[in-house]
């Protein structure tokens, strides 16, 4: 006898005992029959043709209404364990896509490592937050062998795998470029090559990249479409945007970046940082960056590493310890 025959019989003999006395015996006899119907992938509506089997042969003269609405529960079960099925699917995929996201974010971290240089007279903070798994920001340090200072802070337009693989093939990219073609300029020229070849046109790239030579206390920077960042001057006390143009990466192989500058001075500040900065929201209110400078110059005095953990703790909470978007914020200070 197969094991569905046997569990059919021994599921009347229950069935009929339990009617007869409803006692706890039967009771526990039903929940080993339902394991191992679940170890044996049987169907909801299978059960409940079995069940109407056991009481047709238990009571043959079972009346015809009765008999209907276990033809009723019949129809029921067949929809729900079809529904069910489709459930359990779904659950699996994204069990194993959650692994598969998990796995990614491990190696995104891995790939796209960068340390934090030390650099003669500058006093460098940095923080990226992602608000998923997978980070959509993206920064990376450079130190040239002059001792000068390659910074670049890149934004996908687009989550989730496919902008973390865009990030590693940045990455690798910058590190494969001579030291003399370190110039904001010649990198950003460089990368929309590098992108408008390989990467599909739906996803965009912001960048900001820009190169600080201590010897002379120069900052030079290019841009292709990223958040403007800030000039503390510490003389004044004042904030000013970065203003720079520049086209977003992969439009066109043809564009020319312009390359800025700015000389720093004791205790001046560049502030880099993506729009999951600029774009944090109190309920449905949009934070204004002259509250995020705020909150910066209440911290102006500490060390940089110090400022940038602040600022984030702060809208963290604002945000209900909920971030909308990846959070990045770089802090240059000399």
């Amino acid at each position: 006898m197969d094991t569905m025959k046997l569990d059919a019989a021994n599921y009347k003999d229950l069935l009929r005992h339990y009617i007869e006395t409803q006692d706890e015996q039967s009771l526990y006899g039903a929940e080993q029959i339902s394991k191992s119907f679940i170890k044996n992938n049987i169907l909801p509506e299978e059960i409940v043709s079995l069940h109407n089997q056991a009481l047709a042969d238990i009571y043959p003269d079972l009346f015809e209404d009765f008999q209907r609405s276990m033809d009723f529960l019949m129809e029921l079960m067949i929809s729900y364990g079809l529904a069910h099925q489709e459930f359990q699917n779904l659950r699996e995929q994204q069990i194993e896509l959650k692994s598969e996201i998990s796995v990614a974010a491990g190696m995104q971290e891995t790939l796209l490592a960068t340390s934090k240089p030390e650099i003669n007279g500058l006093d460098i903070g940095v923080i990226s937050v992602p608000a998923h798994q997978l980070n959509g920001d993206y920064y990376h340090f450079i130190k040239g062998e002059d001792g000068s200072l390659g910074i670049a802070v890149a934004d996908v337009i687009g989550k989730g795998i496919p902008a973390a693989l865009c990030m590693s093939m940045i990455k690798y990219s910058m590190d494969s470029f001579p030291e003399e073609t370190m110039s904001p300029r010649t990198i950003l020229g460089n990368l929309n090559r590098v992108v408008e070849r390989n990467v599909d046109p739906s996803m965009f790239i912001t960048m900001f990249y820009a190169q600080y030579k201590p010897k002379d206390c120069k900052f030079l920077y290019s841009t292709a479409g990223h958040e403007p960042g800030f000039f503390y001057c510490a003389e004044t006390d004042t904030f000013k945007e970065i203003e720079a143009k520049g086209l977003v990466l992969g439009v066109s192989k043809e564009v020319k970046y312009k390359q800025y500058e700015r000389t720093m001075q004791d205790g001046d500040m560049i502030i880099l940082l993506t729009d999951g900065v600029t774009e944090c929201r109190q309920g449905d209110r949009f934070i204004e960056s002259e509250e995020v400078l705020d909150v910066i110059r209440q911290h102006v005095h500490l060390p940089a590493q110090e400022m940038v953990e602040l600022v984030y703790k702060y809208f963290e909470r604002l945000q209900g310890f909920h971030l909308r978007d990846d959070f990045t914020l770089i802090i240059l200070k000399k």
